[in-house]
């Protein structure tokens, strides 16, 4: 299966972000209608003053919160104990074994057979290792946990991806084998799109660290033998995305300490004392500084770093993301806000289970059961407490799929799509966050 070079998604534009986090902070305090019928001009006057009161509010309330400083603490209890960095420098040894069974199943001293069963080890590891390291090392903290996890999820799917690509590899040489009654080796051959500096790889010349390297640090989770490459670093776009990234860090920094811890520790009386009213205002008063972050969040992850790494390393596939922002179905936002992730699902999911003879709702199905175990996962499992509020809120995009594509278009599907965005998943994570708090420092409140 050949890899070939995609364009870039059309680049979000400053206007963009700005109209995007304008838009969904004053969301839940302009009539709907007020969307399609004010003029631009006055919409956007309306989001200006309605943001600008609610950050002076805020700062009257609780004066200035921000301290980077107390951004260490998130990370390490123990100064001179780095769990979750060394969580993460230990999945070399699940890199490495996979390339040099890689190399074994190559060369034919292993089985097949063999082979999958020391990858299913492989991948469970992967998957139950950083598990028992949160809960039996007590330095760790949830923000390293939360790093640490999200590293071995990605590791995950690339290994599973490395896996299938290299066996597609294999069989496709035993049927040329079988076919010319002599093994077939295409020669090195210079790259499509012209550099001469690289030269085509195919089977097993690529498995070589440096191959296997280059792809875990790429911002794909799709293996290639062969990807598609940029002739140099932009070093003047390299800087505006290192630039980028400096700022919404510490723009998102700031809005967590200012905005969204306050509004947490003030929600907790409500759902302790059961008031329902005060719980529901609670929860969509947090539904928006939340919203937003996750906004800047996209933006800085899907972007500006991903942009980054992908100029560094001279990958050329930058299609991260599609108009997730005009969805007018809960389908078409979830199979273009996360490109690589869609990818992958696509390809060693989705359609392996299709060609099995599996309908295409079962697929689907279990498709968004995938999605909901590894977003519980990533959640319960840093805060050491199960809720299950993730997964059901990834599951409930099924029918709420459904419900939006049967009876709901254009704006009104657009409309429903931005509201399950910010009053449904989202706040199941504050949901986990407000438990957290009350398990684990409600007496000092």
């Amino acid at each position: 299966m050949q890899y070939t070079a995609v364009p870039a998604a059309p680049p979000i534009t400053w206007m963009d972000v700005g109209g995007l986090v304008l838009g969904c902070t004053e969301f839940l305090s302009i009539p709907m209608w007020g969307w399609w019928i004010l003029p631009d001009d006055l919409s956007f006057l309306f989001q200006v003053l309605g943001n600008a009161r609610l950050f002076l509010e805020n700062i009257i309330k609780y004066g200035i919160l921000v301290d980077p400083i107390q951004v260490v603490s998130l990370f390490v209890k123990d100064p001179y104990s780095w769990p979750a960095l060394c969580l993460v420098l230990a999945s070399n040894v699940f890199i490495l074994g996979s390339l040099h069974l890689e190399r074994r199943l190559a060369s034919g001293r292993l089985s097949e057979g063999l082979g999958l069963l020391l990858y299913t080890i492989i991948l469970t590891s992967i998957l139950c290792v950083p598990v028992l390291v949160v809960f039996t090392v007590p330095s760790i903290t949830p923000v390293g946990s939360i790093l640490a996890l999200s590293i071995y999820t990605i590791l995950l799917l690339k290994i599973y991806s490395y896996r299938d690509v290299n066996l597609w590899c294999r069989e496709r040489r035993l049927a040329q084998t079988r076919a010319l009654g002599r093994s077939q080796s295409a020669p090195l051959m210079k790259k499509g799109s012209g550099d001469a500096g690289q030269k085509e790889v195919s089977y097993p010349g690529n498995l070589t660290h440096r191959d296997i390297y280059y792809f875990i640090l790429a911002p794909t989770l799709c293996y290639e033998l062969n990807f598609p490459r940029s002739p140099r670093i932009r070093k003047r776009f390299l800087l505006r995305r290192l630039m980028e990234m400096l700022f919404f860090m510490q723009l998102l920094v700031g809005l967590i300490q200012q905005w969204m811890v306050p509004t947490i520790q003030n929600s907790m009386k409500p759902f302790r004392d059961m008031d329902y009213s005060r719980m529901v205002e609670r929860l969509l008063k947090l539904a928006v500084p939340n919203h937003l972050i996750w906004l800047i969040f996209f933006y800085w992850f899907f972007h500006s770093s991903m942009n980054f790494v992908a100029e560094l390393m001279r990958f050329g596939d930058r299609e991260f993301y599609r108009d997730w922002w005009n969805s007018e179905t809960v389908t078409y936002f979830w199979q273009n806000w996360n490109i690589p992730v869609h990818k992958w699902c696509i390809r060693h999911f989705y359609k392996p289970m299709m060609r099995r003879g599996i309908s295409k709702w079962v697929a689907q199905t279990a498709v968004f059961f995938g999605s909901a175990f590894f977003h519980e996962y990533l959640v319960s499992i840093p805060l050491k407490m199960f809720r299950l509020w993730a997964f059901m809120g990834m599951m409930s995009q099924i029918p709420l799929a459904w419900f939006v594509g049967r009876f709901l278009r254009g704006n009104y599907g657009n409309a429903a799509v931005w509201i399950s965005l910010i009053i449904g998943q989202p706040i199941a994570i504050l949901m986990y966050v407000h438990d957290y708090y009350v398990l684990n420092h409600e007496k000092g409140l």
